[in-house]
């Protein structure tokens, strides 16, 4: 039986890792960390739950896909729930914008705030479920070895989408600066700049809306360990706090790793951490790509995130709040343009236990705030300070409230601990963006040019950042590597 080890147990090796083992391979998951899940953590204290990493549960068919893969649901594993309202969005105090899990609400909402708008957001939803269809069912569970992958009848007729952005797409047709950034916000889950994003990707739209915004019970550490459950039903064999040091080569071939100390054979390696990290942990004369190759690429932000405990309930937000309270535009230049400390921050706040309450004691609220930030600028504990302040005080305004007075406790994560638990490079927290020039076949290779028997899988390869997307890295890894074994 062929020996396959996986560096990272995020959801694109736990993909990969029960899809080779349900082929008969002996598979064996090698984490750095104390638990599973990589980003996807949670953090539990004084009675209060958070979910560490991703907090939004958008493209479920892609969940269902995988585990009908092996005959099973995901109800096998975790209850889903679907969120109404989807989120709401903040622009003034008490201005806000809630987003109904209904579609004709949604329209009746962006009729409301702009006439007209709802007959264009028809328009632009149908053609948004359209290039979900082929993204989904097609280009994205591709390997991205050529550009041939993204050529058909239908990507053929609408070639154009590749060479338009979003934003020039949605400002054509919508003057309302709120209902523009409502379109342009899901964007950000492929992380880049709208402006710089292919208006193809508008299927996140269709994400979005069409598809709704779910929460599992029990937060998506639950999901994790639906993965965790499979895969050691399958076989796989799960190992924590490996801290990999090398990828051992032998005649061009990968052999096994050095993890503790410890030489581990294996016939394949793959790995699911950070692809920069990874190629490190090779001899130079092995690597793919240089120095200057990554800092050239386009990285998705980091993230400044609070998780806070709070002693009474809060009212006037959702589940999901969005406050877009300051300049989206102003924000994306600092983050991708300068790369700089938001002067005036976008961010976004999680508030679970008001859907969940197993994420809070009774009559108290957990409450996660993120700020997107750019990768690699200065972290220390005075900046994370400041920022905390400055966003309770909006808080605080927007939802006409007191909540600072009612902290009982406040955990930091920020690009220093991105580094620190995940060899992230910059201590990014989404990996590459989603451009024209970093999309499908121009990203990353999952399989080694310079090594036989050596894959990656994640976000800083096909097809790009998010939770889904990985679980399909870690499926077309799976098949790559399958084939490779022939």
């Amino acid at each position: 039986m062929k020996n396959i080890l996986i560096i990272g147990s995020g959801f694109s090796s736990l993909s990969a890792s029960c899809y080779l083992a349900k082929k008969g391979y002996n598979v064996t998951l090698l984490e750095k960390n104390s638990s599973v899940g990589g980003r996807a953590r949670v953090l539990q204290k004084d009675g209060f739950k958070f979910d560490i990493g991703p907090t939004w549960y958008w493209m479920p068919d892609v969940f269902e896909k995988f585990f009908n893969d092996f005959g099973k649901k995901s109800s096998d594993y975790y209850d889903l729930e679907k969120l109404a309202p989807a989120y709401q969005v903040y622009f003034n105090t008490l201005e806000s914008i809630i987003i109904s899990d209904r579609i004709e609400e949604i329209y009746a909402i962006f009729e409301k705030e702009e006439k007209g708008s709802s007959v264009y957001l028809k328009k632009f939803l149908d053609a948004a479920k359209f290039n979900y269809e082929i993204a989904v069912n097609n280009m994205v569970y591709k390997p991205g070895n050529s550009i041939t992958e993204l050529i058909t009848k239908d990507t053929i007729v609408n070639v154009a989408q590749f060479f338009k952005s979003i934003s020039k797409e949605v400002r054509s047709n919508i003057k309302s600066k709120k209902l523009i950034q409502i379109l342009e916000f899901p964007v950000l889950f492929l992380g880049a700049k709208p402006s710089n994003t292919p208006s193809f990707y508008s299927f996140m739209n269709y994400a979005d809306f069409g598809l709704g915004t779910w929460h599992p019970k029990g937060g998506m550490f639950e999901v994790v360990k639906g993965f965790v459950s499979l895969a050691t039903s399958l076989g796989v064999t799960i190992k924590t706090e490996q801290n990999v040091e090398k990828i051992e080569v032998e005649n061009g071939k990968a052999v096994g790793v050095i993890s503790n100390g410890e030489f581990l054979k294996a016939d394949i390696v793959i790995s699911g951490a950070d692809y920069h990290h990874s190629e490190t942990l090779l001899d130079k004369k092995y690597r793919m790509y240089s120095e200057k190759y990554w800092e050239n690429r386009t990285f998705a932000p980091s993230s400044l995130l609070f998780y806070v405990g709070l002693n009474k309930k809060l009212k006037n937000v959702s589940h999901h709040t969005l406050f877009f309270d300051s300049d989206f535009d102003a924000h994306a230049v600092e983050i991708y343009d300068t790369p700089s400390w938001p002067k005036e921050p976008l961010f976004y706040a999680s508030f679970p236990s008001i859907t969940d309450s197993s994420f809070a004691p009774e009559h108290q609220e957990a409450a996660t705030f993120l700020i997107p930030i750019a990768p690699g600028i200065e972290d220390t504990p005075e900046i994370r300070e400041h920022y905390f302040k400055l966003i309770m005080d909006r808080l605080e305004r927007l939802t006409d409230q007191k909540v600072s007075d009612h902290i009982i406790f406040k955990e930091s994560y920020c690009v220093n601990d991105f580094i620190e638990d995940y060899n992230s490079y910059k201590g990014n927290a989404y990996g590459l963006a989603n451009t024209l020039t970093q999309t499908a076949f121009l990203r990353p290779k999952i399989k080694s040019k310079k090594v036989k028997n050596l894959f990656f899988t994640g976000q800083l390869t096909v097809p790009g950042p998010g939770v889904p997307p990985s679980i399909i890295s870690g499926k077309i890894v799976a098949e790559m590597t399958t084939k490779n074994l022939i």
